[in-house]
């Protein structure tokens, strides 16, 4: 279920496929083990204090399509870098940048400095990596403050001492071009993940929760929420919703250095029967691509939902997918018996036979 700003209720239904990521060009294929839907969000570690892995998939509606991806950066032909750059791209959508191996702030009497990367072949991309984080070690609490692009990053200090800074993480992803040196900096935190509903920009779409709404407002959502909130992905990745044959590049993202293939074409009619007889058909959207690389697996979750008038009730049968006349007869069949069966106990109810 959801919920329109107006205070209209939605039937939402989500249909995901699991599918493999091809290693030769081939077509990528729906794998037999599925990936179920999403019922809570799930962290990297502590909920709140570490990146955002998967979010819930009962969104009532996205205008875009969301493009996601969970993995990891590889040093090409498996040879240490101390520097590595990676590129996404799914139709016309393209984000790059670069990973860097662990270092740290340096600080001596001549300020502060970066130690040297480390060399490494395989180097994970998350939030939890990328510029940001909360400077909370100063003694004075008013003086505690959080990157909010991305309040879980590391390498972001303004108030903490030089000595509390010292030997403490820099981000391992920057922006093409804009190296992190200053840790009091406004950079861009870089990853290719869901961004958290408490992170700047996108808690600021939810709207505003005052007394106001408290008192005459409550439990209907705030007149200036913006549906924008519903999309999990940074802006840079959200695109029209797929269509199917996009084609997918990953450069130093997987093993073999470059992998190219096309998203598969599925088109999915959502079929609801109605309680008062007769039928409604949405075509279902492709709003949510979650690629994997290092489970060799994407994700595709499609989305239809119904406005209510009243009630979850007044549907009694959902169909999704093209169906064939047999289970399309069956299921006309077992919506002409149901709403017979409640007809006769009406009838019955008032037949005045004791």
């Amino acid at each position: 279920m959801g919920m329109e700003p107006s205070g209209r209720e939605l039937l939402v239904v989500v249909i995901k496929g699991t599918y493999s990521i091809p290693q030769d060009g081939s077509e990528p294929q729906l794998l037999h083990e599925q990936v179920p839907l999403i019922d809570a969000d799930v962290y990297t570690g502590d909920p709140g204090f570490s990146a955002p892995l998967y979010e819930v998939d009962y969104a009532p509606y996205k205008a875009r399509c969301d493009v996601l991806l969970n993995g990891s950066a590889y040093a090409p032909n498996g040879k240490p870098a101390k520097k590595v750059p990676v590129k996404l791209r799914v139709g016309s959508m393209v984000k790059e940048f670069d990973v860097i191996g662990d270092r740290v702030w340096q600080v001596s009497k001549m300020g502060y400095t970066q130690s040297f990367p480390q060399p490494f072949t395989v180097m994970p991309i998350s939030y939890d990596r990328a510029f940001g984080g909360s400077d909370d070690k100063h003694q004075d609490k008013n003086k505690h403050s959080a990157y909010m692009p991305n309040t879980i990053g590391c390498g972001y200090h303004v108030n903490s001492s030089q000595e509390l800074m010292d030997g403490t993480p820099l981000p391992n992803t920057e922006e093409r071009g804009k190296s992190v040196s200053l840790p009091a900096g406004k950079y861009r935190p870089m990853s290719f993940g869901v961004i958290a509903r408490s992170w700047e920009p996108r808690y600021k779409l939810a709207g505003t929760y005052d007394q106001d709404w408290v008192d005459n407002v409550f439990p209907f959502l705030p007149a200036d929420f913006n549906s924008d909130y519903y999309q999990a992905a940074p802006v840079d990745q959200q695109i029209n919703f797929l269509q199917g044959n996009e084609v997918v590049e990953l450069v130093n993202l997987t093993s073999q250095g470059r992998t190219v293939f096309h998203l598969p074409k599925n088109e999915i009619p959502v079929t609801f029967f109605l309680k008062k007889g007769g039928k409604e058909q949405k075509q279902a959207v492709a709003d949510t691509l979650v690629l994997e690389p290092d489970l060799q697996r994407f994700t595709i979750s499609w989305r239809a939902n119904l406005p209510l008038r009243k009630s979850i009730f007044e549907v009694i049968k959902v169909l999704a997918g093209n169906t064939g006349k047999e289970r399309w007869r069956q299921s006309m069949e077992d919506v002409f018996s149901t709403s017979s069966a409640k007809a006769s106990t009406k009838l019955s109810d008032n037949s005045g036979i004791a």
